[in-house]
């Protein structure tokens, strides 16, 4: 592997400081340059295995069927206090199972109180919705729990009548459930469990408005999870506001990168062909299985249209692709049938594939969050990974 070492302050010019998210433009570079920790990796071993908590039979009989015997340290420092009914905050990094954090605990509620448990997961990407709609499933197998996922790019009207049955688990993104809301087809009154992932992002002021709308109608909620991979501290106030009482899980400090994840620099020069240094590296030996993150829809389809013609196997995530399209290229990914994914930042949450052997930023995150969950791809529980990041000399037009 080539080394890139150029190291040199990034920052941006003629803007002033505000009080929004540290964007990346304004951290040192040295910041985006770190070397794998491989020494002594020591493997997390819970004091309790499944089998041995105090859960469901046919629960325990779902976890083994998966192949989980041992809770994750997430898990089991959340669970027993999530049982109990407890609000909390929980912060680990990513791929380290926050989602079976908050689903084991919810499904044995709802079995011992079906009637009155109705929980509502909002999470900020389709792709992380349908991810732990599917993990409902496994865990919930053979259990008669209903549970719906209420997306963008799906028919609303289709949605209208499945909420006309009542369902167990809700989950969705802020901006359906809330046009569910409008159209007086959700009714949250009596919903009892709300779970809030990625809560950094949820509470950004992108989603924050719609969140609060949302929350509001739980007239009778009786307990709150926020779980995430970073913690922004200017949050803090609206934390408060949305949780009280927390029982606090923080693995990680909520603001740095995982440590089994080797990141480091490209330098394009003045005039150098941006594109070509990213079909150079995809050549390189080790290069399997790579996401590819730039920050426009118009880049991303421009990036994956040029390596196909150049013989990469390559598809493409954004907001402007259908739900289905997206659920394909993702599966297509997944399977090995291509080799690079290319996508804007709605893949940096949700998108769950264990064996992502790379990520690459085509171009700098807007900040250092989304830096943070881009890398989080790889080197995803435990395992190792590598991140690249391409630094423009000057504003070049992106090759």
């Amino acid at each position: 592997m080539k080394k890139y070492n150029n190291k040199q302050n990034f920052r941006s010019s003629n803007k002033k400081r505000t009080n929004r998210k540290k964007s990346i433009s304004d951290i040192d570079i040295n910041d985006l340059i770190k070397e794998a920790t491989v020494a002594k990796k020591v493997q997390y071993v819970s004091a309790i295995s499944y089998p041995e908590m105090p859960l469901n039979g046919q629960l325990k009989s779902n976890l083994k069927e998966k192949g989980i015997s041992r809770p994750t340290q997430i898990q089991e420092e959340s669970i027993p206090a999530l049982l109990e009914g407890k609000n909390l905050i929980g912060i680990a990094n990513t791929g380290t199972g926050k989602t079976a954090a908050f689903l084991i605990p919810i499904i044995e509620q709802m079995i011992a109180n079906k009637k009155s448990t109705q929980a509502l997961i909002i999470v900020p990407t389709r792709e992380l919705a349908l991810q732990v709609e599917q993990e409902f499933k496994e865990l919930s197998k053979g259990l008669r729990l209903s549970a719906s996922c209420f997306i963008g790019g799906t028919s609303v009207n289709k949605d209208i009548n499945r909420l006309r049955n009542r369902q167990d688990l809700i989950i969705g993104t802020p901006g359906r459930l809330l046009d569910l809301q409008n159209q007086r087809a959700l009714n949250l009154t009596n919903t009892s469990i709300l779970v809030i992932d990625e809560f950094d992002k949820m509470f950004d002021m992108g989603f924050i408005s719609d969140v609060k709308k949302l929350t509001s109608a739980m007239k009778n909620r009786k307990q709150t999870m926020l779980f995430s991979a970073t913690l922004d501290k200017k949050q803090e106030d609206i934390i408060k506001s949305m949780i009280e009482a927390p029982v606090r899980v923080q693995l990680s400090s909520g603001n740095s990168t995982t440590d089994h994840i080797h990141q480091d620099i490209i330098r394009v020069k003045a005039g150098e062909d941006k594109f070509n240094l990213l079909r150079q590296l995809l050549n390189e030996e080790g290069f399997d299985k790579i996401l590819v993150f730039a920050e426009t829809k118009r880049l991303v389809d421009k990036i994956s249209k040029k390596l196909n013609q150049n013989g990469v196997l390559s598809d493409q995530i954004h907001g402007n692709k259908s739900q289905n399209y997206r659920n394909l290229a993702l599966n297509k990914f997944k399977l090995g049938d291509i080799k690079v994914l290319v996508a804007t930042d709605v893949a940096a949450r949700g998108i769950d594939v264990s064996d992502v052997s790379h990520v690459i930023n085509y171009q700098l995150p807007s900040s250092l969050d989304s830096y943070i969950h881009r890398i989080g791809r790889t080197g995803r529980a435990g395992k190792s990974g590598q991140a690249f990041t391409f630094i423009e000399e000057t504003t070049n037009n992106l090759n």
